[in-house]
């Protein structure tokens, strides 16, 4: 066994080349360490002289350093504080460091890590190390100046990270503050054409309501409802621009009149299309009036071709129309609401999403009055 001094430790090569370290407590009290830089990195390695190593290494250059032998206790470390970069060896009991890794990674995707080896035929293969996301590894040497390379490779790409996350995150609170100052200006112009007519008021808080209950029905996901939602609240923004003569006409509309009060989906569109955050809910704003047969409006879609969020808006929208007060006739009893829609199956509307309807009806029928209490 072949033994080197130098002037900050001792240490000597076992037959398999794997370094072992151990420092004298006279020569480490001498180390100055260096003013911490604010990064923690935390070691794992089964052999307590190379922790203490590199405990005098990295605090010398500055580095909040935690050591472990114990790779199990270094998960826990890791689940309950936070780590900047981890540097870790891959031989090691009673679990290999790929094995620690794959158990951060179920918890910590961030962690920036780094694989040490006493021999690079010792390595994990190259899909285990991309598969798990481990940054770098590197051979154990007598010197630490290629881990020290690595190292401040790797601190870069956490300040970038990192300044990459701040400002991701000062555009979504911009963006947020946006998107609800755009909100806000819309909801004005809804509230504009409620307040119009007494008898609408209410209708398109009503048609969300529903809109989302359907679609809770159906099992879809939160950002679905959210567009339903958003939908139903703006899917007859396009009335602002019909005149208030056949807007709040009580009498029989004529086929003039009529043919205007169709280019309300057009108009709502229009309005809201050069808005991002309207996207999504455009389909409901210009197709919640297209019928399943075809002889819908403004584009005479047919049965899946319609947008599948206007075709669930087109059963709210239709059964608020006929539960509601209207100048000219009373509320629709429910149960003729029910045969209507049932009636209408195929030809109005999408059969499975009246059904779907019907059942909230017959089913749980005490939610839709809490929403026509409500609004």
């Amino acid at each position: 066994m072949t033994y080197r001094y130098n002037t900050s430790r001792i240490y000597y090569l076992d037959k398999q080349d794997e370094i072992k370290f151990e420092v004298g407590d006279i020569v480490r009290k001498r180390v100055q360490e260096a003013p911490s830089n604010g990064y923690k990195i935390i070691a794992v390695d089964d052999e307590e002289g190379i922790i203490d190593s590199l405990s005098i290494f990295l605090k010398r250059s500055g580095y909040n350093f935690t050591g472990v032998t114990d790779p199990l206790e270094a998960i826990e470390r890791v689940k309950n504080e936070h780590f900047d970069m981890m540097i870790l060896d891959f031989i090691m009991s009673p679990i290999h460091g790929d094995q620690v890794v794959e158990e951060i990674r179920k918890f910590n995707k961030e962690l920036y890590i780094l694989l040490l080896t006493g021999h690079k035929d010792l390595a994990p293969p190259l899909e285990t190390i991309r598969r798990l996301d481990i940054q770098g590894y590197c051979e154990k040497s007598d010197k630490f100046d290629q881990l020290l390379l690595l190292i401040e490779s790797g601190i870069k790409s956490i300040e970038q990270m990192n300044e990459i996350k701040r400002m991701n995150d000062e555009l979504s609170d911009t963006y947020e503050k946006l998107e609800k100052a755009y909100l806000d200006s819309i909801e004005t112009l809804r509230y504009t054409v409620e307040a119009k007519d007494p008898y609408t008021r209410g209708h398109s808080d009503r048609v969300a309501e529903y809109s989302v209950l359907i679609g809770e029905k159906l099992g879809l996901s939160e950002e679905d409802l959210r567009t339903l939602r958003i939908g139903g609240l703006f899917h007859d923004i396009g009335k602002i621009g019909i005149p208030d003569s056949i807007l709040l006409k009580e009498s029989k509309l004529s086929d003039d009149e009529y043919s205007q009060i169709k280019n309300h989906p057009t108009i709502g569109a229009h309005i809201l299309q050069n808005a991002t955050i309207f996207q999504d809910i455009l389909p409901i704003v210009k197709h919640h009036h297209e019928r399943y047969d075809g002889n819908g409006y403004p584009s005479r879609l047919k049965g899946e071709e319609i947008p599948y969020f206007a075709r669930i808006a087109a059963v709210a929208d239709t059964f608020d129309a006929m539960t509601s007060k209207r100048t000219y006739r009373n509320a629709i009893p429910i149960e003729e609401v029910k045969e209507e829609i049932k009636r209408c199956e195929g030809t109005q509307f999408d059969p499975s999403i009246a059904e779907t309807f019907l059942e909230i009806l017959n089913t749980q029928y005490e939610k839709i009055q809490e929403i026509q209490e409500k609004y």
